[in-house]
Formats: C-alpha cells, structure tokens, sequence
C-alpha cells in the first residue's frame, strides 16, 4: 500500500473559518471556462489548474465543466494572532506539522524563528490534495501548480519527501497554494457564498439535495464499475454544494470509502470511513452513534474493513 503524506492536513483550505476569504463554492454557469472562472476570482488564468485540481477534474487529463456543476474555489484563509503564539503553533494548527512553519511564515513575509505579532493578522495558504496519476512526477506537479519544475523541493519538503523517491499512482501529494489571493470580485463572492451557506429555508438546500439524489446512484455506479478516481471527483463535488441530508452524507462517504481504499489512499478512507459512520448511526447526541456501526467480515473487503479500524 502506497504511503499517504502528510494525510491529517489533506484539503485543509476547505475547513478553516476564515471570513470573507476562504474556500468557497461556485456554481458554473452556462459557457463558463475554469479559466474564466480563474480570472474572475484571482486575477489571471495560470490558476485554474488550481481549480481543476482542488475539484479532481484533470485526473484523467481532462477539465470539462457544465452549467450547474458546483466546483470548491481554493482561497486562502486568515487568523489574528494571540499573545505568545509562534509560527511553529500556528503551523501545527492550519497545516497539521509545526515543521512546516517555514512556509507559513514566508507566506506573510516573515521568518519561522521570529514570532508574529500579537494581533496581526495573518494568510493560511490554501492547500489541495493531487492524486498523482501514472507517470506523474514532483517536477511536473510543480510545473502544473507553480509554473516552475525548480519548485519541486518545495513540494518535496512540504509532504516530508525524498527528492529520490517516484511518484505513484495514487499516491497523495498536499500542494500548498502560497500565491493565490482572491481578486476584489472574488472576494465578494466568497462572502456571498458564505451568506448563502448561513440562509436557511431559501430553497437552496431542497435543489442541492434533489440534484444529490440524482447523483448518488451515478456515484455507486462508478465504483461496482471501478471508475474510482471519477467517483472521488463526483464524490467531493457532491460534498462540496453543502446542505445534505445526513442519509445523502452516508451513501457519499461510503462510496468514498470504497474509491480511496481502492487508490490505496489510507488515510483518506479512513477519514471517509469516519464520516460514514457519523453520518449512517443516530443522531448527534445519542449514545453510541458511531460505535453501533458495524461491518461485516463476511461481505467487507478486509481493506476497507482495515480503513474503518478495529469495531
């Protein structure tokens, strides 16, 4: 089984609560291009790579969009910073190793061995997860999202790599976005998007879980067909557009837990895993919510049963 790096700060960008700038979601409209979409929300079209990668649209080498399709927008996020935290902490907190306070910092034009100012305010770049497809190498993910094959040690360092160790495929490679900013017009949508996720009973949540219902046999379909990597794709998209049901939630995860499983994504089918669980017991607050979830040996696959861990 392929080794996961650096699994515990996969696709960090989209949980940190960050304001009017963090990941948020856009949904395609008609003749909408993901360059177009890179232009409008950070200023120029080398970024939609970073669109396409955070959505797993250009696994197979492809990045086709449609109208109504919602796509996760990288963003980077923000925190003020408390009396006697150093960049070691906030590293540790936002990107999951305090050894990767380096970045953090040279990020807001500091240095890791000089602390932050007490209420400054500072970026947490956004950080997505490639899964590397055949032939993939560091050097042609740092041409891919840097535009430079020289950043390749940057990548190398940030997922704890050996520059001489090969690529495979499936292998997890967190790519932090140090130079992405959101443009003035993405940064209202960013804020829109927030507002609309806070809106309740506007009738946004009854289109995104009847489109859900719609996608979720398709998903299932893509796995008994062993189109793993497109049912990841499909499967955070769905993830992506909020609202869903905690039922919609279950089938998805599942599902993901099968894919990642399968591409040999451990530490990702374990956090899919999880979410099934939390998602297929009681409600929140019963006793045993996730524990009464069993799987059974005799029709589980001792790789997912190995994901889900020892209940």
């Amino acid at each position: 089984m392929r080794k996961l790096y650096g699994c515990a700060a996969v696709l960090a960008a989209s949980i940190f609560a960050a304001g009017d700038a963090s990941a948020f979601t856009h949904v395609v409209t008609k003749g909408e291009t993901l360059a177009q979409i890179a232009i409008r929300v950070y200023g120029s079209p080398r970024y939609e790579t970073a669109i396409a990668g955070a959505n797993l649209l250009d696994a197979h080498g492809g990045s086709a969009i449609v109208a109504g399709q919602p796509l996760e927008i990288p963003a980077p996020a923000h925190h003020r910073v408390k009396e006697g935290e150093s960049w070691f902490d906030l590293a540790k907190t936002y990107l999951g190793m305090s050894r990767r306070a380096e970045l953090l910092a040279r990020a807001n034009n500091g240095k890791s061995w000089v602390p932050p100012v007490a209420d400054q305010e500072i970026e947490i770049p956004a950080v997505l997860a490639h899964i590397a497809a055949e032939g993939e190498t560091i050097a042609t993910l740092a041409q891919r999202y840097y535009g430079d094959v020289n950043k390749a040690w940057e990548l190398d360092m940030y997922n704890d790599r050996e520059a001489t160790q090969r690529l495979g495929r499936g292998d997890i490679v967190l790519v932090p976005l140090i130079e992405i900013a959101l443009t003035e017009e993405g940064k209202r949508e960013a804020r829109l998007a927030a507002e609309r996720t806070r809106t309740e009973g506007s009738g946004q949540a009854y289109e995104v879980q009847r489109r859900a219902e719609a996608d979720i046999p398709p998903l299932h379909a893509d796995i008994h067909a062993g189109r793993y990597v497109d049912a990841v794709a499909k499967g955070n998209r769905m993830l992506g557009a909020g609202a869903l049901t905690r039922l919609q939630l279950a089938a998805i995860h599942r599902a993901l837990l099968e894919a990642y499983v399968a591409l040999d994504a451990p530490g990702l089918a374990a956090g899919a895993c999880a979410s099934w669980r939390q998602n297929v017991g009681p409600a929140p607050g019963v006793p045993g919510a996730a524990a009464d979830v069993k799987l059974d040996p005799r029709s589980t696959s001792p790789k997912i049963r190995a994901a889900c861990g020892p209940r």
